[in-house]
C-alpha cells in the first residue's frame, strides 16, 4: 500500500494527489518497488514518506533556491529523488544511510531519473557520518528520516551546518497521533523535541499535520 497522510481517510489522499503535481513513470515506480517490498516483508512499510509530501519537498527545493542538500535517513531514496530533482544542475545533495541493501534500490531510480551525479550517498552511522561533515554552514536543507531517539542530535550537529534561513525537515513528528498517547522510546523522544524545538531561539519552527508529522526549522 502506498503511504499517506494518517489524517486523512483514503479518498481525501486521492483527491490531494490528484490536486498536486503528479508523479513521473520512475517517481511513481520506485513508490510502487517499495511498497512491494513492504508488502513482501522486505522492508517496513512506515519507512517510506507520503507521495504528496515528496511533492511539497520538491517544491521546496526549487522555490528556494536550494543548491546544498543534505538528508539523514535514505531508505529506497524516494525523498532524495524529489530533492535532487529540485536541485540546479550543479546542485548537491548528500546522503547518510547505513543500508547498502535499500540504497542501492535508490541509486537504480536516480540513474534512471538523470540525478545521479547530483548525490553522493556515504553508508555508515548516521551521527557518525554527519559528525564527520566539516560544521561551515553550507547547506540550505537538510531532510530527517531516521531513529527517532537521534534526532535531538541530528537537529544540533545540523545547526553549524546550516546557511542562516536554512530549513531543516523532521519527518515523522506525529507518530501517527501518539505524540498524544506515548507507548514506546521513539514516541516519547518526539514528543520531547517537539516542546524542546517549540521554544528554541535557533530555530524558528512550524509542524504540519502533512503525513506522519512534518517539522519545519528555520535557522534564525
Amino acid at each position: 500500500m502506498t503511504p499517506r497522510s494518517f489524517l486523512l481517510t483514503p479518498e481525501l489522499a486521492e483527491h490531494v494527489r490528484a490536486s498536486s503535481e503528479p508523479l513521473d513513470a520512475v517517481a511513481a515506480d520506485l513508490v510502487a518497488e517499495t511498497a512491494a517490498l513492504a508488502e513482501r516483508g522486505e522492508a517496513p512499510a512506515t519507512f517510506q514518506i507520503a507521495v504528496e509530501q515528496g511533492v511539497l519537498m520538491q517544491l521546496l527545493t526549487r522555490a528556494l533556491g536550494v543548491r546544498r542538500a543534505l538528508e539523514i535517513g535514505t531508505f529506497t531514496g524516494y525523498s532524495a529523488l524529489c530533492i535532487a530533482r529540485g536541485l540546479p544542475d550543479d546542485g548537491s545533495l548528500l546522503c547518510l544511510d547505513r543500508s547498502a541493501e535499500w540504497t542501492a534500490v535508490a541509486r537504480r531510480y536516480w540513474e534512471r531519473a538523470g540525478v545521479a551525479d547530483r548525490v553522493e550517498l556515504r553508508l555508515g552511522e548516521a551521527l557518525e557520518s554527519l559528525r564527520a561533515v566539516p560544521a561551515d554552514p553550507v547547506f540550505d536543507l537538510a531532510f530527517v528520516d531516521a531513529d527517532k531517539t537521534g534526532y535531538p542530535a541530528y537537529v544540533d550537529e545540523l545547526y553549524p551546518r546550516m546557511r542562516p534561513n536554512g530549513l531543516v525537515l523532521l519527518d515523522n513528528t506525529l507518530r501517527g497521533g501518539r505524540v498524544l498517547d506515548p507507548q514506546t522510546d521513539d514516541d516519547r523522544a518526539v514528543v520531547a523535541l517537539n516542546a524542546a524545538l517549540a521554544t528554541d531561539p535557533r530555530w524558528e519552527t512550524a509542524l504540519l499535520p502533512l503525513a506522519d508529522g512534518l517539522t519545519l526549522l528555520r535557522k534564525r
